[in-house]
Parts: C-alpha cells; structure tokens; sequence
C-alpha cells in the first residue's frame, strides 16, 4: 500500500492582489522538480479571484484543462465558441489540441470566485480543440462518487482524450465510499472542503494524496467533505 499525503501548508503560493492561488505541483513561479505533477495529471490550482478580476485572453495548446467551481461565478469565453458563466456544480472540460485562446473573469462584482484548474497531460499532440460544461449538482454527487470525466462517451461523462477517470463526491459525516483501481493504475485525491480518512491517513481541507499499489480506496468522510479523485492511467 502506497499513500503519499501533500499537506495544503506545503503547496506553493502566488498572491498577485487580484488573484491568490495554492499549487499542488510546480506551476509559473514556483517550481519543486519533486512535485512536478503525478503520472498523467500535470496542474491542480486552487485560485480564488477577486470580484470583476481574471484572466484576459491568453492561449494553451496540447494540454487538457478542467475547471471545477467551487463557489462564486466564472464566465468563460474561448475560441471554440464556448461561452457562458459556470457556478458551483458546473464543470468544464477544454481541450487545447492545436491551440486555444481563452478568457476566464469572476462574473461577481461582490463575491470571489473560488475554483480548481485542473491540467490533464494529452495522450498525444495536435488533437482537435474543443469545449464541453456540465452541470452537476449536490444530489448527484452526495454521498457518492459521481463520475464527471472519462474516455468513453456512451457514460454520460464529460470526454476526456486520455484514459482517466474524474470523479467528484460529497459525504456526509461518517459516509464511507470506496473506488477500484484497475492493475497498474493510481489515484489522486484532492480534498476541496471538510476532512476525511483513507486508509488511515486522515485528509484536511486542500490537502492531496497520491495513491498507488492499492485495489480498493476506502474513504471516510469525518465531516461534511467535498473531494475530487482522479483515476489515471
């Protein structure tokens, strides 16, 4: 069993007045060659902006970039014609291919917007860009694991080019939720809110784990929790 924990408190840190942002692997600025990223997943930011602030039109290619809000509103533009404004429970999934351009505000002008960017590594170069949202509520996700990104189509999930897995739970205090890693795959958990246990090792708010060399994950939620967990390849 190999469970490695990446505390919140030692996350790199950016504040640039209008935006304050937590790094789980080395990104911009910060840099720690041992925490460059785990197998397939690159990012994970925990930005929160500040209201009528954000990120101007900029571009990526050849990575795919999740978002996932946790409280506020963010409104998107991009040059797939995606465009609208995402709240709690909304996910979208960009994947740069060729060459993206976005932009991405706090739609508030009251209110941070607190969310996840995610950065997934392509199975391969110069793919197809493209952008997909969706929405998934409390229900949906309470007290279970609800899948919100995968290879396969024909799940309901949001499509994802590399053979990962994102999924997305909220337990109640006490709930015990468990998921199966396929031979040779590991797991990444990011609590976003509350404090949970997995095999032990008890998880707090914008805290990681690393997860290889285990069949089974057992979690259980020792307060009302929010977490994603990234099944990779």
């Amino acid at each position: 069993m190999n469970i490695v924990l990446r505390p919140a408190r030692e996350r790199g840190h950016a504040d640039h007045g209008w935006l304050t942002s937590a790094h789980s692997f080395s990104f911009a600025d910060y840099y720690d060659p041992t925490h460059m990223g785990f197998r397939a997943l690159r990012v994970i930011n925990e930005d929160f902006v500040r209201p009528g602030q954000g990120f101007g039109t900029h571009g990526h290619r050849d990575m795919e970039i999740i978002s996932y809000i946790v409280r506020g509103s963010l409104a998107h533009e991009d040059t797939t014609g995606g465009k609208g404004v995402l709240r709690p429970g909304d996910v979208q999934y960009m994947s740069a291919g060729t060459g993206i351009r976005h932009s991405e505000f706090n739609a508030s002008s009251s209110e941070d917007v607190h969310f996840l960017q995610i950065w997934i590594l392509p199975p391969a170069q110069g793919l197809q860009p493209s952008y997909q949202q969706a929405t998934i509520s409390d229900a949906d996700k309470l007290n279970t694991l609800k899948l919100i990104a995968a290879p396969d189509a024909s799940s309901g999930a949001l499509v994802s080019h590399r053979d990962i897995r994102v999924l997305a739970g909220l337990l109640d205090p006490g709930a015990t939720l468990s998921h199966t890693l396929g031979l040779g795959r590991g797991a990444w958990v990011q609590l976003i809110r509350g404090s949970v246990d997995i095999m032990g090792i008890k998880m707090n708010p914008g805290d990681g784990a690393a997860i290889e060399d285990i069949e089974r994950i057992t979690i259980t939620a020792l307060s009302k929790s929010e977490l994603l967990l990234f099944d990779l390849d």
